[in-house]
């Protein structure tokens, strides 16, 4: 509730805006290094249906290492987005080939297309975000 009091206002929604543009930037460039700047030290990482976290700039190292390493043709269809003052959340569209395991899931080889919604915690103190919730339907990568 108490993030639900934060208020809107241009400043930090232009600052949460760049972090976000910055941030999709960097991942299709699969710039790591771009992609952790972005973060809090302490973000952590979640699959939310299947309870998967990854916690810290380590964690979130793994989490792209593995997830851009199972998909590395990967692509993001932005559908829509919402950007207020507790963070970023967004809609898209994937595409990618499953060349590698990942949440458990063999390759199969196969381009696969997926719906996903992440949100993007706004850490107001740390002017970063505190990680991603990615919410998806796990099923979808059995091709």
């Amino acid at each position: 509730r108490e993030r639900l009091s934060w208020d809107v206002d241009p400043t930090t929604y232009a600052a949460i805006r760049r972090l976000w543009i910055s941030h999709s930037r960097a991942e299709d460039a699969r710039d790591l290094p771009g992609l952790i700047a972005t973060l809090s030290d302490d973000c952590v990482y979640e699959i939310v249906p299947t309870g998967q976290r990854w916690a810290g700039h380590a964690g979130a190292r793994d989490f792209y290492t593995s997830f851009l390493g199972a998909f590395p043709d990967v692509k993001f269809d932005l559908q829509d987005i919402v950007i207020g003052p507790q963070g970023v959340c967004e809609e898209a569209d994937v595409t990618g080939t499953h060349e590698a395991a990942w949440l458990g899931f063999p390759p199969s080889g196969e381009r696969l297309i997926w719906k996903v919604v992440i949100f993007f915690p706004w850490d107001p103190a740390k002017k970063k975000f505190s990680g991603e919730r990615v919410f998806m339907t796990p099923e979808s990568l059995l091709g």
